[in-house]
């Protein structure tokens, strides 16, 4: 069992994994539960959790890649990312953008390789499991902040036994797609989708790191 440092310090998005290699129920309920103990707003846990796999996992992919690869840019419920971009946090996403395509060797201009490897979303990156996370439309803003936590909790507690993740806002392009194929009522709104599975030791993409900043320039000290 690794440490909750080496957990947290040794947490990446995993991009390639092992796809003949499944992940039991029971394993899985046995990180959401460990996961569940992330702290809510007067413990109101508002979370929900979809899980996919099989059968029906492939037919959701197979959707999805349709729409992808159909340019159809698709319709997110929620701004993900700020609506106008400055510094220092557009420098900080190309950064993590070149470096990732730098690492799979895809050169500037290439749209049809970026596409491809956008699409690997769609895919769950060959992961055998995929889940979502879902919120009751009617939570405010402080149940994000608690899912937030909890979906950080399901990685990190993933990482305990030898699993990794990768977290995917990339559905909620598709919001409507998923939440079709998985059946969620109109009143919960998808949050976003996670790669779960055995890492690919062997692939090259998992090989990117990002860069973190020096606590010092986002911490301030009163006394």
């Amino acid at each position: 069992m690794i440490s909750v440092e080496e957990a947290i310090v040794g947490r990446q998005s995993t991009r390639a994994f092992l796809s003949d290699r499944q992940v039991t129920p029971d394993l899985i309920l046995k990180i959401l539960a460990t996961a569940g103990r992330a702290p809510s707003g007067s413990n109101i846990q508002p979370w929900k959790v979809w899980v996919i796999t099989g059968e029906a996992k492939e037919k959701l992919s197979k959707a999805l890649l349709e729409r992808h690869y159909s340019g159809d840019p698709g319709n997110r419920e929620y701004n993900y990312y700020p609506v106008e971009w400055r510094e220092p946090y557009i420098g900080r996403r190309r950064a993590c953008g070149w470096g990732l395509y730098s690492t799979i060797g895809i050169e500037k201009g290439d749209k049809t390789r970026m596409l491809e490897q956008h699409g690997k979303n769609y895919e769950f990156f060959g992961a055998p499991v995929g889940l979502f996370f879902t919120l009751d439309r009617d939570m405010e803003l402080g149940s994000w902040i608690d899912i937030g936590m909890f979906i950080q909790s399901v990685r990190l507690a993933a990482r305990g036994h030898g699993l990794e993740t990768c977290p995917q806002a990339a559905f909620c392009n598709y919001h409507d797609t998923v939440t079709e194929h998985l059946g969620v009522p109109a009143d919960q709104q998808l949050v976003c989708g996670m790669a779960l599975g055995y890492p690919d030791p062997d692939a090259v993409v998992n090989r990117f790191r990002t860069e973190r900043e020096d606590p010092a320039s986002f911490t301030t000290f009163l006394e």
